[in-house]
């Protein structure tokens, strides 16, 4: 809590001993300190002695409620209605919170706004406070024309009325409001699709009225009309097809009008005789015109002033909001300047729309969460992000909101994110993302997001205490908030991507908080983003991996590959992979049925995105290298979704698949299965014609496992006639793959290739195999097969293992001198019947087993 002056109340409230006892602060001074809290503040600080209980209780302390950003109810209402009676002002939003407002028995309301609210409750509203000034509502399509004949009936002391969104305003209604309200100066229909322009006129008392947005008025009709009214001193005609014809009567005919906003009208602005409009000395704003100096320049009284403050904050925030294409310059001349000088007004309503129209103008355009690097750029030159910091420090949660919105979208652009930052905006992000208003919580916590993209802003977040913070709000907040919780864990995902901030997650319990947000929240956008921070936490420390494991992180991410969102079940796979590359997960993995759920899901991902296939076939891929799972994979139908990616034209979909086909292969009881799906032609395509060379590779590795001896092992499994269909099945297997295992080695044949062929993809492949020890027997065992192409492939990966600039050759060295390599690459090196590659190749492996040998005697 900061308050201002707090060193004067602290000397005031010090005891003779040096201890601080607030308590005995006078109330007057009790009760500032307590009108700077926001609700849940008080409560809280009520809730500590009798004497701020009795403090926090004053009525003086609650004659305005800001409920927005609140689950307000019923049940609260009835809990708060004892401090209402004094309680003049409320601002809601949503149908429940609207319902919930009559049981605070609040007699003495004067100004209701809020929106959502239906026919029924805005009449029971109105009929139980009849001492009503000012009632603002929508946008609401549920509020009729009925609406506003109640209003007129049951609230005689109306001054203000302003009401979006409605679809008929019929003259009735309006000649209601003639008629049994007096006192009524300020009316707006705003964004209605049909208002009775000649029943307005009847309306004697108005001074300022706006009909921005709204659409079917007969222009020539009611400027007729209106120009007659005798008070009127201001008028809002923005965003209509208002023509000039009609602005210039109204600006010549009517004797009271001082002020005309007519803000984006096309008809309008494309009249090329607007600039001959004779003004009679009033004032025309549009967007043709400057308005940027109005305020100082024009004179006028306070009362014009307000309204023309709230009139271009509202319409500047509407046209924001709908993003038409050919404002970018009005934006960069005259648009944001306007925003930043109306967040300096005194009116906290002007404040904040204001802020709220800064945070939405400064994107590139409608759908695009893209921040357009000129506007972002014309708010930090003219001052903006300090002013906006200073606002989200209001006790005024509306503001607080907006005013951190609006920062939050700047850190999207790396520029302006580095001024958020040396500002303070990091400590303010942090403050303020621990609020219990869940729109102000949402804001900084999405500025919390934006900055943790880049990797200079991360330490500062970190050393601020923001990851306890972010790891607390996803555990405090309920699953209904949404906002708060896909920013908080999106920010948590973007810190994990580095190392050490990946640690300091998991030693906070990020882990478990993440698991336990994906399994309590359904909404996308969470998922999504707490699975990403999953895969992050799990991609870089070992250490990482347990603790997902102990927090429930793995059965969260196998639930989520049943996900409904596509993107959630891509992030959930990805994490799975990353998880399946050390052989502790992969156990832990098959344990909690991640192999059948990731079987399932590539069964039913034959035609989603080539991101999710890539995905699933990497998890299969990692979860393979274990020989059990391996089994599983083929008895659950994991080979044809396999063999469907190995076609892909994808080479980061089919190098994966060909990963995984390959592992597969290395186990008998699955290589009939991929011959008889077709694997053969599609594993030959990628050995043969894939831009990936890894693909080439794993291809070719997968054929040569698929022909080298288990063929016939497999076949004798079977009754006699289904050995001798196989076996022909086999065969034309085998002789295919063959062919282009031979195509494969002859590619590298002339010295440039053959140069490529020992270069670091093809070590890696090879290297990070679990079962090296079986992998190399494999191939020892192949250099004695009948084939002499198996020959070559086998001396051909053998190199891969020794190759010196490999990683762990001096460890597959001594492998393969263990299991009595030397003799037989000696014997196929000497061989006058074996084809030249088999010599080379096998010639070179002795030579790299004796330099291994030649070093590790050095070293010892």
């Amino acid at each position: 809590m900061v308050f201002k002056n707090h060193s004067v109340w602290r000397k005031v409230a010090m005891k003779d001993n040096g201890f601080v006892d607030w308590t005995s602060l006078p109330d007057d001074a009790m009760i500032q300190l307590f009108s700077l809290l926001n609700y849940d503040d008080r409560a809280n600080l009520s809730a500590t002695c009798k004497a701020w209980r009795i403090v926090g209780a004053s009525k003086c302390l609650w004659t305005s409620l800001d409920l927005r950003g609140y689950k307000f109810n019923i049940t609260m209402a009835v809990s708060l209605s004892p401090r209402c009676v004094n309680l003049q002002q409320v601002r809601f939003r949503g149908a429940e919170s609207a319902d919930a407002i009559n049981h605070l028995n609040a007699m003495n309301l004067r100004d209701i706004s809020g929106d959502s609210i239906t026919d029924d409750t805005l009449t029971m509203l109105v009929s139980r406070h009849e001492d009503l000034r000012c009632i603002q509502v929508g946008p609401d399509d549920k509020v009729t024309s009925g609406s506003i004949k109640a209003i007129a009936f049951y609230c005689p002391k109306l001054k203000q009325l302003r009401l979006s969104g409605i679809k008929d305003v019929l003259a009735d209604s309006i000649n209601a409001l003639a008629n049994y309200c007096p006192n009524l100066v300020d009316i707006g229909f705003i964004d209605c699709l049909n208002v009775d322009g000649v029943a307005l006129g009847h309306v004697l008392s108005v001074r300022f009225l706006s009909v921005a947005g709204t659409s079917n008025m007969k222009w020539d009709v009611a400027s007729h009309v209106w120009c007659k009214l005798p008070e009127l001193i201001g008028l809002d005609v923005s965003r209509t097809d208002i023509s000039s014809t009609a602005v210039s009567m109204l600006l010549s005919s009517s004797r009271s009008l001082k002020v005309l906003c007519a803000l984006n009208c096309p008809v309008l602005e494309q009249d090329i005789t607007v600039n001959t409009v004779k003004t009679e000395g009033k004032l025309l704003l549009g967007l043709f015109s400057d308005i940027r100096n109005v305020f100082s320049d024009w004179g006028c009284s306070n009362e014009i002033m307000t309204w023309l403050k709230w009139i271009l904050s509202h319409t500047l925030l509407r046209i924001a909001k709908s993003s038409p294409q050919n404002l970018d310059y009005f934006w960069l001349k005259q648009g944001v300047a306007l925003f930043l000088s109306l967040l300096q007004c005194s009116q906290e309503d002007v404040q904040e729309m204001a802020a709220s129209g800064l945070a939405t103008c400064i994107f590139a355009n409608e759908g695009n969460a893209i921040i357009d690097p000129g506007k972002a750029e014309a708010v930090v030159k003219n001052g903006g992000v300090p002013l906006l910091l200073d606002l989200a420090k209001s006790w005024q949660e509306g503001i607080q909101s907006a005013a951190t919105k609006a920062i939050s979208n700047l850190s999207a652009d790396p520029n302006a994110a580095k001024t958020v930052s040396d500002e303070g905006g990091i400590g303010i992000f942090i403050k303020l993302a621990r609020s219990k208003n869940r729109h102000v919580s949402e804001a900084a916590t999405g500025g919390l997001w934006n900055l943790s993209v880049g990797e200079e802003h991360k330490a500062a977040i970190t050393e601020a205490g923001g990851i306890k913070t972010l790891v607390d709000i996803i555990s405090d907040w309920s699953s209904d908030a949404d906002g708060v919780l896909e920013c908080s864990a999106g920010a948590l995902a973007n810190l994990a991507a580095n190392k050490k901030y990946s640690t300091e997650i998991a030693i906070a319990g990020g882990v478990q908080s993440l698991a336990t947000l994906i399994n309590n929240c359904k909404f996308r956008g969470v998922q999504e983003q707490a699975t990403r921070g999953l895969v992050n936490l799990a991609a870089h420390s070992v250490r990482n991996g347990p603790n997902a494991r102990e927090a429930g992180a793995l059965e969260a991410l196998i639930q989520l590959t049943c996900s409904p969102h596509e993107g959630v079940r891509q992030v959930a796979a990805g994490a799975l992979w990353h998880l399946s590359l050390t052989s502790v997960n992969r156990e832990a993995i098959a344990a909690a049925g991640g192999v059948e759920a990731l079987v399932t899901l590539a069964q039913s991902s034959s035609n989603s995105s080539q991101c999710l296939q890539g995905m699933v076939a990497g998890a299969l891929w990692g979860l393979s290298m274990s020989k059990a799972n391996s089994i599983v994979i083929g008895r659950e139908g994991g080979i044809p979704p396999l063999i469907v990616f190995a076609h892909s034209d994808s080479h980061d979909v089919h190098e994966v698949a060909a990963g995984a086909l390959w592992n597969l292969a290395f186990d008998h009881s699955n290589v009939f299965q991929i011959v008889e799906e077709g694997g053969i032609p599609v594993l030959a395509r990628l050995c043969s014609s894939s831009e990936s060379r890894k693909a080439r590779f794993m291809a070719a590795l997968a054929l040569a496992y698929i022909c080298y001896g288990r063929t016939n092992e497999f076949a004798r499994t079977g009754t006699s006639s289904e050995n001798t269909s196989k076996s022909v099945s086999l065969d034309e297997a085998r002789t295919t793959a063959l062919k282009h295992i031979e195509a494969f080695i002859l590619t590298f044949s002339d010295p440039q290739a053959f140069a490529a062929a020992v270069s670091l993809p093809f070590t890696l492949i090879l290297s990070c195999r679990v079962c090296i020890e079986a992998e190399i027997g494999r191939f020892i065992a192949m250099l004695r097969s009948s084939s002499s192409i198996l020959k070559a492939f086998a001396a051909f990966a053998l190199l891969q293992f020794t190759d010196p600039q490999g990683r762990n050759a001096v460890y597959h060295a001594s492998l393969m001198l263990d299991a009595g390599a030397v003799k037989v690459l000696r014997a196929a090196a000497a061989s006058a019947n074996e084809p030249i590659e088999v010599k080379i190749f096998a010639k070179i492996v002795l030579r790299n087993l004796e330099y291994h040998q030649q070093e590790t005697l050095y070293l010892v």
